[in-house]
């Protein structure tokens, strides 16, 4: 379902340099972001490399997806900058960089010495991004986490699931690539201050902080005294019916968000002896009596087949999609039409697909030029040029201050 790469357009952030000090998929997909709008993108790697590398199956060729998923368009270099040498290193490439991007543990960065005041002293010009967990101050700011913690704590694990049964979370990354995603545009943020004052700044986003911004509406509902959202399963808290409904061969998602929608669902289903039936008569009443409301409607939708739904609820313009399984949206037509998931050549993995940006600029997606990196792909390349000679390059292999990929390290 590929749709050939267009000749690239050099994206506004090329000449930039972004050291990039990750794991997981926060940090790095914020990078992914920034390497995909241009920039320079070196990803600082411990010795056994990000653990993303090692999060399979699932795998393709050996090759780790969710590894290929966030570190597109990126260098690698294996560097350990706890040592003398290490540090000198680094200290070289934040130099000249642009913006420094980290989600370590809590206070990793700082105890090594690359705290803001160093850094805002060794470069004043550099823009320091610094991700955590539950956030920079706090009872709770030195704590690791990952994004399911996250969804725990924040409450969004306790708002989803079916009525009565257990909390789910939601199974994507949901607050690592949101966060993410604010990272890349604070850092746009902060180049356009730069612009204007001459200096970088210290930026500070959390997984927390993203989990805040997507629970929005019921916060400021508890602000106003509601009670705490119960789980709903698909269901929406102020419009039913607004969920997932059984077919004869599958499920259909409808959204009734008015009363003449509703109607007009009624009619679609051959249905409308419930207009006028005690709990049907009104959104608010259907919302208090959303149970009945459900399943009386499930035992109608049930009789028809999902494409024969399909086709009546289009006919009558009742909003509604069919529930599809991924490997369904894989092959669908209007999945094909964005154009979104793009061949990227690898070494490796032959028939390598990716999802670009959700975004196009003049109809073009940001160009696709770097598969994700071997470990060390690229530590030899950037070494050479901070000015390291072939043998300084070896001795700091042997030393394992670096690491570089085999076919990439000095004869």
């Amino acid at each position: 379902m590929s749709t050939p790469i267009q000749e690239p357009t050099p994206g506004s952030l090329t000449g930039l340099r972004v050291i990039e000090i990750s794991t997981s998929v926060a940090a790095p997909f914020g990078g992914q972001i920034l390497g995909d709008l241009g920039a320079e993108v070196i990803k600082i790697e411990r010795q056994a490399g990000d653990d993303t590398r090692k999060w399979a199956p699932p795998a393709w060729n050996g090759e780790s997806i969710a590894f290929m998923s966030f570190n597109r368009n990126k260098k690698s270099v294996v560097l350990d900058y706890k040592t003398d040498e290490g540090k000198k290193i680094l200290v070289d490439l934040l130099r000249d960089a642009d913006v420094l991007v980290q989600n370590l543990r809590p206070g990793a960065l700082a105890k090594a010495g690359f705290t803001w005041e160093y850094l805002h002293e060794l470069n004043p010009r550099l823009i320091y991004c610094e991700m955590s967990g539950y956030g920079h101050t706090g009872p709770r700011a030195m704590q690791p986490a990952y994004d399911p913690l996250l969804q725990a704590f924040s409450g969004i694990v306790s708002m989803t699931g079916e009525d009565g049964g257990e909390p789910a979370r939601v199974p994507v990354s949901l607050l690592d690539m949101g966060t993410g995603m604010w990272m890349a545009m604070s850092v746009l943020e902060a180049l356009r201050r730069r612009d204007m004052t001459g200096n970088g700044c210290h930026v500070q986003n959390s997984l927390l902080q993203t989990a805040l911004t997507w629970i929005t509406s019921p916060l400021i509902g508890i602000a106003a005294g509601n009670p705490a959202p119960r789980r709903l399963g698909s269901g929406f808290r102020g419009v039913v019916p607004y969920g997932a409904f059984p077919t004869a061969d599958g499920h259909i998602f409808i959204s009734a968000g008015n009363d003449d929608i509703f109607r007009r669902l009624l009619e679609a289903i051959d249905a409308q002896d419930l207009g006028e039936r005690e709990g049907f008569t009104s959104n608010p009443v259907r919302v208090e009596n959303r149970k009945l409301v459900q399943d009386v409607l499930g035992e109608r939708t049930s009789q028809f087949t999902l494409d024969e739904l399909l086709v009546r609820l289009k006919a009558a313009n009742v909003p509604h999609s069919p529930v599809n399984t991924v490997d369904m949206v894989y092959r669908d037509e209007q999945v094909k039409a964005t154009g979104m998931l793009q061949p990227l050549p690898h070494p490796v993995v032959e028939d390598l697909e990716v999802v670009n940006l959700p975004v196009t600029f003049d109809g073009q997606y940001p160009p696709l030029t770097k598969c994700p990196p071997a470990l060390g792909e690229d530590t030899v390349e950037v070494l050479a040029a901070l000015g390291r000679s072939e043998d300084e390059i070896r001795a700091l292999i042997a030393d394992g201050v670096v690491r570089a990929a085999t076919e990439q390290a000095p004869a």
